[in-house]
């Protein structure tokens, strides 16, 4: 099994000197590859001088996190890619698990270890935690984290799981799935892109798992931080655009009426946070997806839908008005 490690870096030099080391000493068997999305810092100069056995390929554009992807993906032959964010250092034996996964599960084309706080290590991080859900609107949580709350880590979740979206900061995903999956979407430019592409994945019939035993540890934030009004405004925007593609229409109607309705609330709140960015951020992501509709509808999927793709009715009930922080507890709820 021919594992390429996968970075994608656009003016990331001070990263990439920090989490390599990392990556290089424990990625035995694999090949890493760094995917350049046109920086204008120093980080190809350094790449080349530095670690002159690493891959590199340089894209003309910066086409964000999905763009930039599907283009350098093109240009490298491998069984399994592993999709690694600059940010994240690796532990030791973090690929072992995943290889016997993906031996053991045939069906599995689509891999994410344990996703723990660089800063805070005995908890787990925002983006990924231990294995991605969403809820009948479409709205995304983790095992580990539900909205900013996050579960320390005590072993509950050392398990190999189904789970229905991996995270981008580290997937494992084998290549001749991804390619005949397209790739991500490019109309989502960065974030969210990974739910798309785990939905659509199972879709066609493909699992999604979770390995508990290969953890990595995620630094986060390094490229737009949580609280980011450009964040918000992809967030809510491709999630629109994710529940637009992948369900049936008398499913997919109703639920955006629901989720325009609570995106309106959302707006409400910030506005009371005085938090004015992130409600503009939320009026230009309608926009932005009432002006791509057409072309979304066009691109949703001819195969079957899966119909049960949601593990509670509104994790937004659950977590604000019932305070449920925690995945066991939700999922017993």
């Amino acid at each position: 099994m021919k594992i390429a490690v996968v970075i994608l870096n656009w003016n990331g030099e001070s990263l990439l000197k920090k989490f390599l080391p990392s990556v290089m000493s424990h990625s035995a068997g694999a090949d890493i590859y760094v995917v350049d999305n046109a920086s204008s810092d120093g980080s190809v100069a350094f790449l080349e001088k530095e670690y002159p056995t690493i891959g590199i390929v340089q894209n003309a554009e910066n086409g964000g996190f999905a763009k930039g992807y599907n283009d350098g993906l093109k240009h490298i032959e491998a069984d399994i890619f592993c999709l690694l964010n600059s940010d994240v250092e690796v532990s030791p034996n973090w690929l072992e698990p995943i290889r016997e996964a993906f031996n053991t599960f045939p069906e599995a084309a689509i891999i994410q270890p344990k996703i723990l706080d660089l800063k805070n290590p005995e908890y787990f991080e925002y983006a990924g935690a231990a294995g991605g859900f969403i809820d009948m609107l479409g709205y995304p949580f983790c095992r580990g984290r539900i909205f900013q709350a996050l579960e320390k880590d005590e072993g509950q979740y050392d398990d190999i799981t189904e789970i229905f979206w991996a995270t981008g900061a580290c997937m494992f995903i084998k290549s001749d799935v991804f390619k005949s999956l397209g790739g991500f979407d490019e109309d989502y430019f960065a974030h969210q892109e990974e739910v798309d592409l785990c939905w659509r994945a199972k879709n066609a019939g493909h699992k999604v798992l979770y390995v508990g035993k290969s953890h990595v540890y995620h630094l986060g934030g390094s490229t737009l931080s949580n609280m980011n009004p450009k964040k918000t405004f992809l967030n809510f925007r491709n999630s629109l655009y994710s529940i637009t593609k992948n369900l049936p229409t008398k499913k997919a109607f109703p639920i955006i009426f629901f989720r325009l309705l609570l995106d309106g609330i959302a707006a409400l709140r910030f506005i009371f946070q005085l938090k004015f960015e992130h409600c503009w951020a939320i009026l230009r992501a309608h926009i932005s997806f009432y002006g791509n509709f057409k072309g979304l509808y066009k691109k949703r999927e001819k195969a079957n839908f899966i119909l049960k793709y949601y593990t509670t009715t509104s994790i937004v009930w659950s977590h604000f008005v019932n305070q449920v922080k925690n995945f066991n507890i939700l999922v017993k709820d």
